[in-house]
């Protein structure tokens, strides 16, 4: 590391610590020429290989910002989706791969989602798993479902469109 103030090529390590959630070292140098003090910032590097070819550095704020969408009109925080990038991020780096396909953040954005919210993740599942019909929505909700062991609906068919004109349920004795 050379000296930003004497330009000389060696520095001694004087202090290190982690910050950042540990994704950044950061190191105070002392260069043994002028004897002044500097700071550094080490990170490992995450890259993400585009369709187009072009690598870019990772970025949470397009996590964020993709699932942004598929969240709109669900009940979901900011800090939720900070949380879920961070979760990403984390993820993505402890497979220990210096590039990941685009595709396949995309595709480890899935299981934090479908934790945070259901009607988000199948938005969000129906663009990175390529659904084609009806039928992948169908086979997808069939899963979620046996996923949960839920083989109903939130509300029955028959308690949702049975109701009287006079808006109370059908099942009403005094009818």
């Amino acid at each position: 590391m050379h000296c930003p103030f004497c330009r000389h090529p060696d520095s001694r390590v004087v202090d290190s610590r982690t910050s950042d959630d540990g994704a950044t070292i950061r190191r105070r140098r002392q260069c043994p020429e002028c004897g002044r003090r500097f700071s550094t910032a080490e990170t490992a590097s995450l890259s993400v290989l585009k369709r187009s070819g072009v690598s870019e550095p990772f970025s949470r704020a397009k996590v964020i910002s993709g699932v942004r969408k598929a969240c709109q009109g669900r009940p979901v925080t900011d800090d939720q989706l900070a949380m879920l990038a961070q979760r990403v991020e984390e993820d993505i780096r402890s497979s220990g791969q210096a590039e990941i396909d685009a595709h396949d953040v995309g595709l480890a954005i899935l299981q934090p989602l479908q934790e945070l919210d259901l009607v988000a993740y199948m938005r969000f599942a129906s663009v990175y798993q390529s659904f084609d019909s009806l039928v992948d929505f169908e086979a997808a909700i069939t899963r979620l479902r046996e996923e949960s062991g839920d083989g109903s609906s939130d509300r029955s068919a028959a308690g949702a469109d049975a109701e009287s004109e006079a808006g109370e349920p059908a099942g009403n004795p005094n009818v």
